[in-house]
C-alpha cells in the first residue's frame, strides 16, 4: 500500500470510488514547482499506479492556477538548485508508464513544467480562463522537460515550434481548437467535470481501459525516448548560460531581461 503521508506539497484525496485527487498545493506561489513539489511530481503517477485501490488519478491545482511552472523565486528550495535531470525524466516517464487513467483538471495558468504535466494526462479538462504556455525560453532555458515531446504530438510540429521558441501563451479556447484540450468548461465546473469522467472510468472495465491507453502511451514514449535525451542535455547547457542567469536576476528584480544570446 502506498504511503501517502510522503506528500507535503500535493494534497491527497483518496476517494471510496477508486478516484484519487492529487492537488498541487502551493497556492501562494500559483503552485509553482519548487524542489519538494518537483520530487513529489516525480512520484505521484507511479505511486497512484502501484496502489491497488486507486483506479483513476485526477491532477489539479489549488487556488487560481494549475501550475505556474518552475519557482524561480530564489528560495532555499528553488527548483534550479534541486531538480536533477533524472527526477525530471521520471515526471515524464511515470506519467506515460501509468496504467490507470490520468485526468488533468486545469484552471488558470498551466505554464512550463505545469503545462507539460497537464498535457501528458490522458484527458485534459480545462477552463475558459486557462492559459497554457511553455515559458522556458523566457527564462533563457530550452524547453527540455517534455514540452518538445507532447506539444508537437497534440497540435502539430510547426505550431509547437512557434510556441516553444517564443513562449507565447495560448488561451483555453485556442487550446481546445489546437487539440491540446479534450473538454473546455466554465471555470467553476472544471473539477466536477473531471470527477464525472473519473467516476465513469472507475466504474468501467479497468483492464480493458488500461489496454486501450497503454499502447498509445507507448507510442508517445517512443517519441519521448528519442527526444528527451537531447532536449534535457540542451536544457542543461542553457541553464549554465548567461541568458539564464540574467533571466533569473531579472525575475527577482521584477524587470525585463536583457538577453545577449550567450
Amino acid at each position: 500500500m502506498t504511503d501517502w503521508t510522503f506528500y507535503k506539497t500535493i494534497q491527497i484525496d483518496k476517494r471510496d470510488n477508486g478516484v484519487l485527487v492529487a492537488t498541487l498545493n502551493r497556492p501562494e506561489r500559483l503552485n509553482a514547482v519548487n524542489g519538494t513539489l518537483h520530487t513529489e511530481l516525480a512520484n505521484i503517477a507511479r505511486d497512484a499506479d502501484n496502489d491497488d485501490e486507486v483506479k483513476v488519478l485526477v491532477l489539479t491545482g489549488a487556488g487560481r492556477a494549475f501550475c505556474a511552472g518552475g519557482d524561480f523565486g530564489g528560495g532555499d528550495d528553488a527548483i534550479m538548485g534541486r531538480a536533477g535531470l533524472k527526477e525530471t525524466r521520471e515526471i515524464v516517464d511515470h506519467l506515460l508508464d501509468c496504467s490507470i487513467p490520468v485526468i488533468s483538471a486545469v484552471k488558470g495558468y498551466a505554464m512550463g513544467l505545469g503545462a507539460t504535466v497537464a498535457l501528458l494526462a490522458d484527458i485534459v479538462v480545462a477552463g475558459k480562463s486557462t492559459t497554457f504556455a511553455d515559458t522556458h525560453v523566457n527564462m533563457g532555458i530550452g524547453a527540455g522537460d517534455g514540452g518538445q515531446v507532447i506539444w508537437p504530438l497534440l497540435m502539430g510540429v510547426n505550431k509547437a515550434k512557434f510556441h516553444l521558441m517564443t513562449g507565447e501563451r495560448i488561451t483555453g479556447e485556442d487550446a481546445e481548437r489546437a487539440g491540446l484540450v479534450n473538454f473546455l468548461i466554465e471555470d467553476d465546473d472544471i473539477l466536477n467535470k473531471a470527477l464525472e469522467i473519473a467516476d465513469r472510468l472507475a466504474k468501467g472495465p479497468g483492464l480493458a481501459i488500461s489496454a486501450s491507453k497503454v499502447g498509445i502511451n507507448q507510442y508517445i514514449k517512443f517519441v519521448s525516448n528519442l527526444v528527451l535525451p537531447y532536449s534535457f542535455s540542451a536544457e542543461l547547457q542553457t541553464f549554465r548560460s548567461r541568458d539564464a542567469a540574467e533571466a533569473v536576476k531579472a525575475f527577482q528584480e521584477k524587470r525585463e531581461p536583457n538577453f545577449q544570446g550567450r
